[in-house]
């Protein structure tokens, strides 16, 4: 595209909402058709609520109309210069110049009529002139609008009159209300520049009079007042009467539409913020609310209207600090200047012919540039208003006309300078950057697919639209994004991707829904079973599209993008590879055998892949790198080894299955056996079940079996052995079951806790337990065991399934006759090394695993199942009255129960950790027994007896589970624990200070100096000093409590 010279007028955009809506037109092209090729280009200048596209369009003209009082055709009587002083100092925003040959010079002008206009505006922007001469508006006298209509009855054919109501004299309200009877002698005219914009914008006859009439109403003896200080809606409404219209809904509607500019402008979109309790903004509320039932009296008695006028008048001039200003804010706020503005410019364009821009647009322009006082717009507003303007009349006109799209890039260059410019506003960054981004989603919505939007004969707007979407890209990720201030401080820049990555993009993009639609027309996926020779038959045609498609892009597309892209072809054909790879892959990953059909799949795809790498060499021969880093994009398909990939892809297969039978297993799984003779979980026996299929149907491929596949399969498949290991192993810890340690507190001999004890049984502690044994003489008592610890037994079984089923499986995969010799040695060597199994670590898994369920089905054995008979009730009030017999009894039967539950291989392993768990159960009765239990030294003897009663139990139950020796070493240190209680306190009280000292550091106690309070580390034994601690908390004797007392000041027993 080439770029035009500076140019210094530009326009802007219709308003509307969410979608760009088109102007009406009479020409051939239907309004419906405009419409639903342009709903998808986004409005980006925010919406107004209850102003409609009509009504916006009466505003414009009427501010329009107002900047614009003094001209020829206005009411003025002087001429104005067509032409700007930015032709020659290029800095201003105002101002007119002189000279004579600025386009639409005066000398071409009569009266403010052009005879032969020329348009450097159009000239810069590469716009043909429409070559109408003297002029192509003639005022014909019997022709009009219609008075409350928009001016849609005028024929293309016929110009619409504006002879009389151009004049500054005025007519009266009721004329020019339809077709009007002259004489056919009246000469025909050229139309002034008012009169081409009444026309332009569609106003009636009489709204222009009942406008030209509030104007010299208004300004009686103040001719020189400046257009940005009237409030052009107040004083319509003060100067307007109903008799002016033709009834009074009429005048209710136009009264309502006035109002609500007000309210946009002051209340909704000020330009100035408003504070929400302003008295005047509340008034003006109320005001316009009470307009929606019935009009309001606009008299000059009115209190209504003196409140309104008040109100208005106090809004419109206020000031952002409050001081007295010269500058008038009624329609200055964003976003309702903008949609005013687009309006106005829309007028630009050419009624019957929507395509095409009046040759008059510069003289127009530079009366619409009258208007940016009032509407606070400035130059880069007005660039980017412009910009939008043109492209979305591209896009309204269905994209007939390039010239417009053409225009649009032009204007773009000037929009990015000004981007750049460091003292842009907030405003006009968030207007711009919404422009781009409503510009940009369009054109690369059909960039991205352009296979669809462009044939052979529409080739050429790719041309004009990439360069288009490039440069929007451009300025939204260097000029807007890089602003300065907060997001420069910080870093905070994002810079756009590079010319060809874009278009790499659009190609990729486009070839990739281009060969999409190829697929969804030959309904090649989601091919069932029985369809799989019809899906080959598919798949064979689809490569020979693929092959045409690369041809079509070769032959129309890329010689256009090459111009951007060094490689355009051979992007398209990597894409091309790879999308059609991925379908070859899809349609391979359904099957597990090779057949005729395959073989003829993957021969038609190796031919496509040699022409599509032969596209990729011709293209990247001028490349630096001789289109090496584009070819390593292909990857290959090679037919030679699509074998072991389908191969891969049924172990891939099977082994989701088994995921999913995993799943379900954690879903349902209840873990109860079914039946004696089966004590382990279903889950498993399917789980190992669908594993050992697995093996079996892997070697019964036809193919040969290569240790890498096997390798595959076998780490597959010990993944999900490890999953469901770590399933069965998650059932607690024995931390949950552990109870807390209560705090240490020195014994009291006549402490309340033990006077009642005493009363309450003077002979005898009776614990539930007890009384449950002897009442039940005769019979063996019920274990304790509850259905939870039953259940972990269960999960112990299973592990136990799991890992003796897994070794005949690793014997099926090393031994198969399957694998070669070779083959075979190779895989010893790479997998086994030092191992001699394929599943080492589920191995290793599941034994940890049982060391963890045997420990906590143990613990909650001892700590929750038998915790009234051993923790809660062993040594509770004294010794001799709460013995171990009871619990011992209930542990016998929990272990026959184990033993009757549980598999021979695990019996011993739960065993050994019931045996730990009751050990730590009476070294805590022992040593953090509450204040419940108390001991005398002479207490050992009994103690000593019931822990030999409790070892007797690990030794002699099971036919050898625990060997004494095993028994005899795990009870040594409950052992030195009831050694300790043998000795005197006396004893204990000096062996304590030693060993606290040689812990701690400190060395030899002096005089006077408090022992350190030992830490808890629950590692007791006979040589720890919080070991010691607690034997003489738990001594029920006089030095020991003044040793507790003086050393720690430990509290009482209650």
């Amino acid at each position: 595209m080439v770029r035009q010279p500076r140019r210094e007028f530009f326009s802007a955009p219709l308003h509307g909402h969410t979608t760009t809506t088109t102007t009406t037109t009479t020409t051939s092209t239907s309004t419906s058709t405009s419409n639903e090729n342009n709903m998808d280009l986004a409005w980006p200048f925010g919406k107004l609520e209850g102003l409609d596209r009509d009504d916006i369009r009466e505003a414009a003209y009427e501010i329009f109309f107002t900047a614009c009082r003094s001209s020829p055709g206005f009411g003025g009587r002087n001429a104005v210069m067509f032409y700007s002083s930015h032709d020659h100092h290029g800095n201003g925003d105002g101002g007119n110049g002189s000279g004579s040959h600025g386009p639409g010079s005066p000398s071409g002008r009569v009266n403010g009529v052009v005879m032969t206009p020329t348009s450097r505006v159009k000239r810069a922007l590469g716009l043909k002139m429409l070559k109408r001469s003297p002029s192509r508006r003639m005022s014909m006298s019997s022709v009009g609008f219609k008075s409350g209509g928009s001016g849609g009855g005028s024929t293309p054919s016929s110009p619409v009159s504006h002879g009389h109501g151009g004049s500054a004299s005025g007519s009266s309200p009721k004329t020019g209300m339809g077709v009007s009877t002259l004489t056919a002698s009246r000469p025909r005219r050229p139309l002034t520049s008012a009169e081409i914009m009444r026309q332009q914008m569609r106003v009636t006859e009489q709204s222009d009079n009942r406008l030209r009439k509030t104007l010299m109403r208004t300004l009686v003896g103040q001719m020189g007042r400046r257009s940005e200080t009237i409030i052009l809606p107040l004083e319509l409404l003060r100067h307007l009467k109903p008799s002016e219209f033709n009834d009074s809904h009429e005048y209710h509607l136009w009264q309502k539409r006035q109002l609500k500019i007000l309210e946009a402008g002051l209340l909704l979109h000020p330009s100035i913020p408003l504070d929400k309790s302003n008295s005047f903004l509340m008034r003006l509320r109320e005001i316009i609310r009470a307009t929606d039932s019935k009009p309001i009296d606009t008299g000059k008695n009115s209190d209504t209207m003196r409140t309104l006028c008040n109100s208005v008048v106090s809004l419109s001039w206020r000031s952002t600090n409050g001081t007295p200003t010269d500058v008038c804010h009624w329609a200055d706020g964003f976003p309702l200047n903008i949609h005013i503005y687009t309006s106005l410019l829309q007028a630009i364009f050419d009624i019957r012919d929507e395509t095409l821009v009046l040759d008059e647009v510069d003289e127009l322009l530079e009366l619409m540039k009258k208007t940016w006082s009032t509407l606070g717009i400035n130059r880069p507003i007005h660039n980017a208003c412009f910009t939008w303007a043109l492209f979305q009349q591209y896009v309204a006109t269905n994209q007939m006309e390039p010239d417009l799209l053409s225009a649009s890039y032009t204007m773009l260059t000037e929009v990015a300078n000004d981007a750049r410019k460091p003292d842009r506003e907030a405003t006009y960054v968030k207007l711009l950057s919404s422009m781009l981004v409503s510009i940009q989603n369009w054109a690369e919505k059909r960039l991205l697919h352009y296979h669809e939007y462009f044939n052979r004969g529409t080739i050429g707007g790719i041309e004009n639209l990439l360069p288009l979407a490039l440069s929007s890209t451009k300025i939204l990720g260097e000029d807007v994004t890089i602003m300065d201030g907060e997001g420069s401080k910080k870093g905070d820049t994002v810079l756009v991707d590079s010319t060809s990555d874009r278009v790499d993009h659009y190609i990729r993009s486009s070839v990739k829904n281009a060969f999409a639609k190829i697929i969804e027309n030959e309904n090649v996926n989601h091919a069932t079973t029985e369809e799989r020779e019809e899906l080959s038959v598919a798949l064979l045609q689809l490569a020979k599209e693929t092959e045409d498609l690369a041809a079509r892009e070769r032959e129309l597309f890329s010689p256009i993008l090459k111009k951007w892209h060094p490689i355009a072809a051979g992007v398209a054909a990597v894409t091309l590879h790879q999308c059609y790879g991925a379908v070859l892959k899809q349609y391979l990953s359904g099957t597990s055998m090779l057949n005729s059909e395959i073989v003829g799949v993957l021969q038609r795809a190796a031919k496509l892949e040699k022409v599509l790498v032969q596209m990729v060499v011709e293209d990247s021969e001028e490349c630096e790198d001789g289109g090496k880093g584009i070819v390593r994009e292909m990857t290959p398909y090679e037919v030679d080894s699509i074998i072991l990939r389908l191969l891969r892809q049924w172990i891939d297969e099977r082994l989701k299955k088994g995921k999913e039978l995993l799943c379900r297993a954690k879903e349902t799984e209840t873990w109860n056996p079914k039946s004696k003779s089966e004590p382990y979980a279903q889950s498993a026996e399917e789980l190992m079940r669908s594993a050992k299929e697995m093996v079996n149907d892997f070697f019964e491929i036809p193919i040969g079996i290569t240790d890498d596949l096997i390798l595959d399969l076998a780490e597959g498949l010990e993944q999900l052995f490890q999953k469901y290991t770590a399933f069965v192993a998650s059932c607690g810890s024995k931390q949950s079951y552990l109870p807390t340690l209560p705090p240490l507190t020195r014994c009291n001999r006549d402490s309340k806790f033990f006077k009642l004890w005493r009363k309450a049984s003077p002979c005898s502690v009776g614990v539930e337990e007890m009384h449950q044994i002897m009442t039940t003489e005769g019979h063996h008592p019920r274990p304790s065991t509850s259905r939870g610890t039953q259940r972990i037994y269960i999960r112990l079984n299973t592990l136990h399934y799991l890992i003796s089923h897994l070794h005949s499986l690793d014997k099926t995969l090393t031994l198969s006759p399957r694998v070669s010799r070779r083959n075979r040695v190779s895989s010893s060597h790479r997998h086994h090394g030092a191992s001699s199994s394929y599943f080492e670590h589920a191995n290793g898994a599941i034994l940890s695993a049982c060391d963890h369920v045997s420990e906590v089905a143990a613990y909650r054995l001892i700590f929750l199942d038998s915790n009234s008979v051993f923790y809660e009730s062993l040594y509770v009030g004294d010794v001799a009255n709460a013995r171990i017999r009871p619990a011992i009894r209930i542990l016998k039967q929990n272990l026959a129960l184990l033993t009757a539950i549980l598999t021979d291989r695990v019996q011993a392993l739960a065993m050994k950790e019931v045996m730990k768990a009751s050990l730590d159960a009476f070294l805590m009765v022992l040593l953090a027994g509450g204040s419940s239990r108390i001991f005398h030294r002479s207490d050992h003897e009994m103690i000593e007896e019931d822990f030999d009663s409790l070892k007797r139990v690990f030794c002699t139950c099971g036919e050898g589970l625990i060997s004494e020796d095993v028994v005899q070493r795990e009870a040594e240190t409950v052992e030195g624990v009831i050694t300790l209680m043998a000795q005197c306190s006396e004893q204990l009280m000096e062996d304590f200070s030693i060993v606290t000292s040689e812990t701690s550091g400190i060395g030899v106690i002096g005089t006077g100096q408090n022992l350190p309070m030992p830490p808890t580390t629950g590692r007791w034994n006979r040589a720890d000093p919080n070991t010691i601690l607690r034997v003489l908390c738990h001594r029920n004797d006089r030095a020991a409590n003044e040793f507790l007392k003086k050393s720690f000041q430990l509290a009482k027993r209650k």
